[in-house]
């Protein structure tokens, strides 16, 4: 288990293991997850797109930094037929 210092500012500084665990690159976001007990749960923040810009991953009109997985597609797709997302 590893032990992190936190700052007078009530910061504290993931070591690198831990960010390339969690799959996060320089500029990427962190999400926080408040859990009973005092306990946190902590992953990469990832981002849903919008159903315009996964037909246009599709189409090869947007550019990925990774390809979409198949969970990914699923969830773009359930949300822009539910109208959960803006079609671009």
């Amino acid at each position: 288990m590893a032990s992190l210092a936190v700052t007078v500012k009530g910061q504290v500084t993931l070591k690198r293991d831990l960010l390339q665990h969690l799959g996060i690159q320089p500029g990427e976001r962190v999400e926080f997850e408040k859990l009973p007990g005092g306990e946190l749960r902590v992953r990469a923040a990832r981002p849903d797109g919008t159903i315009g810009g996964f037909f246009h991953a599709l189409d090869g009109k947007v550019q990925l930094k990774k390809p979409l997985t198949i969970e990914a597609m699923n969830r773009i797709a359930a949300a822009g037929w539910a109208g959960e997302l803006d079609d671009e």
